[in-house]
């Protein structure tokens, strides 16, 4: 290596170390100090140019304070070297507040609030209610008919409808305080669930639940899941082979909706109640409609025997109880005295 060194002055380091057949890096190489090896464990010396521990407390607490505590380290870096002040680097304040974990979102701005599920659950009539309000398209452009429903969720039976050319809380309290002076509703009987539209969330409406002693539930906003009776049901409304594309006036509208409710209420057999009416599950004929129908039933079955090869039949039941978002089990906890 002595031979390169004497070479550089005269032909230059590459061409001194081609000469001799010597690779350029252990001629670089051979030039550095030698390294002092760092004890295993020892802390390792800081940079030259590395703020000291108070420089990065004063960095901290600037970012932290009052007047920064929600603003980017890019506008503190800035704010500061408009009034003649500096620092350190805006990246610097960056990994200052990495080091002490408080490296985060710090604009202040909205949060959206964290939903809770509703998790509702009824086994009788009047326990549980579901409302919300649908458009009916007028003849003219633009304009629509709102249509308020109140359903019992558990007999599916509408308990009270209003039809108006308006959306407004107020006719909302005026059919939800007659639907319930109409059923008995006795304070602290009813649970009243709706989605997060204006008028079931008005503070008006609000007031009146608390004078009738009603609860109140709300979906989360744009889960339809958390609403399904009412959605099921306007559902069945406009998919009726005689559902008008537009109504020609309101009491045309009336006169439809007020058919179809009849209809929906006393004929419509619903396949979640057994294919029972929601009239006779909500007024309690249920257990005297189907006697009469397993009465029909044995009949056949002494009848035939042949055909039904299983089992004697047997009407479908009503459900012991329905639900909205049906609510998980809590898991049994193991007892003390078989823990290991």
């Amino acid at each position: 290596m002595q031979t390169v060194q004497e070479l550089v002055p005269l032909l230059g380091a590459g061409a001194a170390c081609d000469a001799l057949a010597v690779p350029r890096s252990r001629f670089y190489r051979a030039l550095q100090p030698p390294c002092v090896k760092r004890v295993a464990g020892a802390p390792k010396a800081a940079p030259p140019r590395a703020l000291s521990p108070d420089e990065k407390a004063v960095v901290r607490a600037t970012l932290n304070s009052e007047r920064f505590q929600d603003l980017a380290p890019r506008e503190v870096y800035a704010s500061l070297l408009d009034e003649g002040t500096y620092l350190c680097s805006w990246r610097g304040m960056y990994r200052i507040l990495a080091e002490n974990h408080e490296l985060r979102e710090r604009r202040d701005q909205l949060r959206h609030p964290v939903w809770v599920k509703p998790q509702l659950v009824a086994s009788g009539p009047n326990q549980l209610w579901s409302w919300d309000i649908t458009r009916l398209l007028s003849l003219v452009v633009g304009t629509f008919y709102y249509l308020y429903v109140i359903l019992d969720v558990y007999s599916r039976y509408v308990v009270g409808w209003l039809l108006a050319e308006q959306e407004s809380s107020e006719l909302a309290q005026q059919l939800i305080s007659a639907t319930c002076a109409k059923q008995g509703i006795r304070r602290e009987q009813l649970t009243l669930h709706a989605d997060h539209g204006g008028p079931m969330i008005a503070h008006s409406l609000e007031q009146l639940l608390s004078d009738l002693g009603v609860s109140k539930t709300h979906s989360r906003p744009h889960v339809s899941n958390d609403n399904p009776y009412s959605e099921a049901q306007f559902k069945t409304l406009k998919y009726r082979p005689d559902f008008p594309e537009r109504f020609g006036s309101l009491p045309d509208s009336r006169a439809w909706v007020g058919a179809f409710l009849g209809w929906y209420n006393y004929e419509h057999h619903h396949s979640g109640l057994g294919l029972l009416t929601p009239a006779s599950v909500h007024y309690g004929q249920a257990p005297a409609v189907l006697a009469a129908r397993q009465d029909v039933l044995s009949l056949a079955y002494a009848t035939h025997p042949e055909r039904f090869v299983k089992r004697p039949p047997a009407p479908e039941m009503l459900p012991a109880e329905v639900w909205i978002n049906r609510p998980q089990p809590l898991l049994a906890l193991p007892r003390p005295d078989v823990l290991h």
